[in-house]
């Protein structure tokens, strides 16, 4: 961020006020950028960003269709440009399958089509800021998994809650793909950062001591393992890659890519799951994750998905 001057630029970061996407919030308000955050619980988020300057609060609740539409409407009731759209927020699944109130799973309902929906939503100003980028974080796990496309709600019994995160994650990173194709004559271009594995995170302490441990993640004491160079990082280090495919000039006139320590990902042509181990956490795209036919057909699929009316 050295160097790059963000006022009068808008921004909204989704989960902006813990773990990762406080550090962007941070990041991007020290810049100069204003920054909505949006958040299931408002009261929390405002203290975990009281004395940020530039920075308010909105609720939004990814599961709840009707929450996207009414933040979608006060931000455009504002009438400000979106410059910066980072789609940050990410459902932690527990052990068994959760749904929302139309019967998806809830790690692809929040963390793709809520977003799918906010995004589409937000387009009029997106489109308005004659220059924008969204940015869908997710995450190397987009490797072990391709769209479940018979299946993606999990309603024949296979479910487990790894497969469906690195669904969530793929279906992220297609997304961007067919986003930057449909809108980048409109000057908006999108990205799919993968920030590392971040210990420190809610959302990773959510997996439990035990299994934290199983991956090298934290120490015999419960501190966390920083190993950048294997992945591990601080919240810093991860939050990097974030604000990297939000604001650097280095991507100017590039888009729809997946990006991992700062740069654009190489492309893993036969990507193994059993390699994964807790030295050494491949995070490199897959072909299915970029696949410019399954990024249509995702396109497809999730405003068939965002249409349909709650049980």
């Amino acid at each position: 961020m050295a160097g790059i001057d963000l006022t009068g630029k808008n921004a909204i970061v989704t989960g902006g006020h813990s773990g990762l996407g406080l550090v962007a919030t941070r990041a991007l308000a020290e810049a100069g950028a204003s920054v909505v955050v949006g958040s299931r619980d408002t009261d929390r988020a405002a203290k975990a960003v009281a004395g940020i300057q530039n920075v308010e609060v909105g609720q939004l609740d990814l599961l709840v269709p009707e929450s996207i539409d009414a933040f979608v409407a006060r931000y455009l009731d504002t009438g400000r440009p979106l410059h910066i759209l980072i789609n940050n927020a990410g459902f932690s699944g527990p052990g068994g399958i959760v749904r929302d109130a139309r019967g998806y799973e809830a790690q692809f309902a929040a963390n793709h089509l809520g977003h799918f929906q906010l995004t589409l939503g937000l387009h009029p100003a997106l489109r308005a800021a004659g220059g924008a980028r969204v940015v869908n974080t997710t995450s190397g796990a987009q490797r072990m998994s391709d769209i479940l496309w018979d299946d993606p709600h999990f309603t024949t019994g296979r479910h487990s809650p790894d497969l469906a995160y690195a669904q969530s994650k793929t279906a992220n990173v297609l997304f961007t793909v067919e986003l930057d194709r449909r809108w980048s004559a409109d000057g908006i271009r999108a990205y799919a950062p993968h920030p590392g594995i971040v210990p420190a995170t809610d959302f990773n302490k959510s997996a439990g001591e035990e299994a934290q441990r199983a991956m090298g993640l934290i120490d015999e004491s419960g501190e966390p393992i920083i190993d950048p160079d294997r992945g591990k990082k601080t919240p810093e280090q991860g939050a990097a890659t974030i604000v990297f495919a939000a604001t650097s000039p280095l991507l100017a006139g590039v888009g729809g890519v997946y990006l991992n320590n700062c740069d654009i990902s190489p492309l893993d042509a036969d990507p193994n799951p059993i390699d994964l181990t807790a030295d050494e956490v491949p995070a490199d795209v897959a072909p299915h994750s970029i696949d410019p036919r399954s990024a249509q057909r995702l396109w497809q699929l999730s405003e068939k998905l965002i249409e349909r009316s709650p049980a």
